[in-house]
């Protein structure tokens, strides 16, 4: 049985990876823009559900996995900065606050598509600008929505983290998509159970 993990993400892949699994990349062809007044965690589903859908179409015999992740501080979507000065922006707002991220995964195996989001809520420590300013100089988390590389120098930004995986905060949750495999006749440990 073929995987495909349908994203160019390297945070993914290297997810994905420590399932052992033999797997291809394909890079999705999806719109990623906001539609008008959609909420980020319908934005996130909608994308994993379209990112694993477009891939399924074109490789219909594969097991996709599509995944995406959107950030959400006062119900407005944090995207991903791209730039050093979008990056300080979105950290000085989130001092002393906390960012949910909702991270959705899809995967289509056999015509159907199955569709989960794990939300993870960050709280954010009170530092100062030039603390923000180097962090960003270092970590340099310009793709990664909220600004903050958690799994790097990024963690000393964050008082507490809350969520069901932890996987997920860094952009695909494995312990969902671990159960969703099965459903799809994945069986991750090798292991036939009765």
């Amino acid at each position: 049985m073929t995987i495909v993990l349908a994203s160019t993400s390297p945070y993914r892949r290297e997810l994905l990876q420590r399932l052992r699994l033999p797997f291809d990349v394909i890079a999705p062809a999806v719109d990623e823009a906001r539609l008008p007044g959609e909420a980020p965690l319908a934005m996130a589903l909608r994308l994993a559900e379209a990112k694993a859908a477009d891939v399924a179409r074109r490789v219909p015999e594969a097991v996709v996995i599509g995944s995406d992740q959107m950030a959400e501080l006062d119900g407005e979507p944090i995207g991903k900065p791209l730039t050093h000065e979008a990056a300080l922006a979105q950290l000085l707002r989130a001092q002393g606050r906390s960012m949910v991220f909702h991270t959705a995964v899809a995967v289509a195996a056999g015509g159907a598509i199955q569709v989960a989001s794990v939300p993870t809520a960050v709280w954010f420590r009170r530092l100062d600008a030039s603390a923000l300013d180097a962090y960003l100089r270092s970590d340099r988390p310009y793709d990664c929505a909220g600004a903050a590389k958690i799994e790097s120098l990024g963690i000393a930004l964050v008082e507490r983290v809350e969520s069901d995986d932890p996987t997920a905060l860094v952009g695909l949750p494995l312990i969902r998509l671990t159960s969703m495999l099965a459903a799809a006749g994945v069986d991750v440990l090798g292991l036939r159970t009765t």
